[in-house]
């Protein structure tokens, strides 16, 4: 790496928290009249347009999100969005793109507090937080989850992998999160989403960032989580995620 290309790597990613923290921190107060004077509703609106202007501030870093997605996806049941896990900036693109399906996250409960609109949409917006080393509350947790999606129709986004992958090449999957979820979910259809360079964002840790990627998401054939054991459902759900990254 040349000395320019360091500088500007500095330059770009300064460029790109200014305006990523400016998007967190004008929504956060908007999330909050929102929800309390307009309900649940109200509160979605917001949320989506505010994952609108944070996937564009990737256009500061001089990278590009490209989501893919030729799938004819059932409408008025419920989803879980299955994909793989590069980095923190692997959640909003999959919310944008698929706001029309109400998705919601399954995370850790540290990120619950003191982040602004990303903790209050955590915490408001139907998602779930999970204590990673209480295995009883995450399973209690995720059962209530999935209870929630199935009664309101809305979709699941889930990591097998629990943690992001450093460079890319992922990690394997869990069952136990996506079996609850299919359990609790009886109606519903997997959608497995292959995530490719998102880990290049942050392949330098959280600053300075990288630059110049093109980002890709690629949505493919839902799967009735019915349709099949679980096992051969789950094996089957890995290999469609893993089988679309290029490492």
């Amino acid at each position: 790496m040349n000395f320019f290309t360091k500088i500007l790597i500095y330059i770009l990613s300064v460029i790109h928290y200014f305006f990523f923290s400016l998007t967190l921190l004008i929504f956060h107060p908007i999330q909050w009249l929102a929800f309390n004077l307009g309900g649940t509703k109200a509160h979605k609106k917001v949320v989506d347009i505010m994952n609108f202007f944070l996937v564009k501030t990737m256009y500061f870093l001089g990278s590009r999100v490209v989501f893919n997605n030729k799938q004819q996806l059932p409408e008025n049941t419920p989803l879980i969005l299955v994909s793989n896990h590069q980095s923190t900036y692997d959640i909003p693109p999959i919310y944008w793109y698929l706001r029309k399906y109400s998705p919601k996250f399954v995370s850790k409960k540290e990120l619950g507090k003191g982040i602004p609109s990303v903790s209050y949409n955590l915490t408001y917006g139907g998602n779930v937080l999970i204590d990673r080393k209480d295995p009883r509350q995450s399973l209690a947790a995720l059962s209530k989850f999935g209870e929630y999606i199935e009664k309101n129709k809305y979709s699941a986004s889930i990591f097998p992998e629990g943690t992001r992958s450093k460079d890319g090449n992922p990690k394997p999957f869990k069952d136990k999160g996506l079996k609850m979820m299919v359990k609790k979910i009886p109606s519903s259809y997997i959608v497995p989403i292959s995530i490719n360079n998102s880990w290049k964002t942050v392949q330098y840790g959280f600053f300075p960032l990288g630059i110049f990627n093109k980002i890709t998401f690629d949505v493919h054939e839902p799967i009735k989580s019915d349709s099949m054991p679980f096992d051969e459902l789950f094996q089957k759900v890995e290999k469609a995620v893993k089988d679309g990254i290029n490492v």
